[in-house]
């Protein structure tokens, strides 16, 4: 399949995936200003995090019945949505107000997030071609750029509720081409099991989903983490630390663009291993990096090998299962690992908290050292 008609069949979810890169990607660049402003500690800010969590994996279980009802209004409205929800949270400078909107922008986040990846899974379907990589590419380049110019705008003396409003402005045109792309929507079935699943999945998609979770709890821990790890740890300025989100999204972005082209060029077992030690080494040599040059390295050696992991472990759980169990087990192994997604950035203000931000990159190497183990379990299953 040539890029243009990759493009063409993922014309309706790419602008969700573009505006869920942008505002995390600047959630993640105006962190040590968001964190200052509210006072946290790191352990407190993880908490605030991990109460986010709850919101997230709530709209995530909500998603297929919110989808059935809304049809193919469901991927617009979700983008306006969540655009809304990271206002808000701007706006207040205590923990608990803060905590409380967080709340609601990770919800909407996650209900817009099995959506979109709900329709890029029937978009391959009806296409016979993998799809996945370059949507989840045009997440993580948008998060760069978001990141970039957030940290132009903080060199600048911008504020987050400025930048953010601006923000939700540049999306509105991704609500009108995603509403006017979109011609189709999830069936009816979806989220349940096919009429051939059998009651119970195999081992294979529980380890799977373990290393989607590994997989997704590095990405955003860092994703979250980088900038403050660089401004406090390293002495960078503003625009140093939003260079580390930026440079990890954007090492990602290309990452998941050469996997949409080498994914049936080689072993996906194999190269997925060796992907998981690229990532590994990369976010340890951020870990013991001391000066933003090092760190900036280490991420983006980190997003080049972490871009892979969790689309190809999606797809070695597809052929695990039989083709009625397929949705089923993909939707059971996403729980699993968007779980790690939302771990991650508590996870390391508890660690930050008790012990320092490297120890904190740290453990996410040793995660990431420990996904071929997974696979060897996956395997024998």
């Amino acid at each position: 399949m040539s890029w243009k008609s990759a493009i063409s069949a993922s014309r309706h979810t790419l602008p969700p995936f573009a505006a869920m890169g942008v505002f995390w990607g600047a959630f993640a660049a105006f962190m040590p200003e968001i964190k200052a402003r509210i006072g946290a500690s790191d352990g407190e800010f993880g908490v605030v995090m991990l109460v986010a969590t709850l919101g997230a994996l709530s709209a995530m279980w909500a998603a297929p019945w919110i989808s059935q009802r809304l049809g193919p209004r469901v991927l617009p409205l979700g983008v306006l949505l969540m655009g809304l929800c990271f206002q808000a949270p701007m706006q207040v400078g205590t923990l608990v107000a803060f905590a409380g909107l967080m709340l609601l922008a990770t919800g909407a986040t996650g209900l817009l997030d099995i959506v979109m990846n709900g329709q890029v899974s029937h978009a391959e379907v009806r296409s016979g071609r993998s799809l996945m990589n370059l949507n989840h590419a045009v997440f993580s380049l948008a998060y760069a750029a978001a990141a970039l110019l957030v940290g132009v705008a903080r060199e600048a003396g911008f504020s987050p509720q400025l930048v953010f409003f601006a923000f939700l402005i540049g999306v509105l045109p991704l609500v009108w081409w995603t509403y006017q792309g979109q011609t189709e929507h999830l069936p009816e079935t979806s989220g349940q099991t096919g009429g051939g699943a059998p009651a119970t999945l195999p081992s294979a998609v529980f380890w799977g989903g373990i290393i989607v979770f590994a997989a997704f709890l590095a990405e955003n821990a860092t994703e979250g983490w980088s900038a403050l790890y660089i401004e406090r740890e390293l002495g960078g300025r503003a625009a140093e630390g939003a260079f580390g989100p930026a440079v990890l999204g954007l090492t990602m972005g290309v990452g998941r663009l050469a996997g949409q082209v080498f994914v049936s060029r080689s072993s996906p077992a194999m190269l997925l291993g060796l992907a998981a030690l690229v990532s590994a080494m990369g976010t340890l040599l951020a870990a013991v990096a001391t000066a933003p040059g090092l760190a900036w390295l280490g991420f983006g050696a980190m997003g080049l090998g972490v871009s892979v992991v969790a689309p190809m472990a999606f797809a070695l759980v597809g052929q695990a299962v039989s083709s009625g169990a397929r949705e089923r087990a993909i939707s059971r192994a996403a729980m699993i690992g968007y779980a790690g997604f939302f771990i991650g950035p508590p996870m390391m203000g508890f660690v930050a908290e008790a012990s320092s931000l490297r120890m904190s990159f740290v453990l996410v190497a040793v995660v990431l050292a420990l996904i071929p183990l997974c696979l060897r379990f996956f395997r024998a299953r």
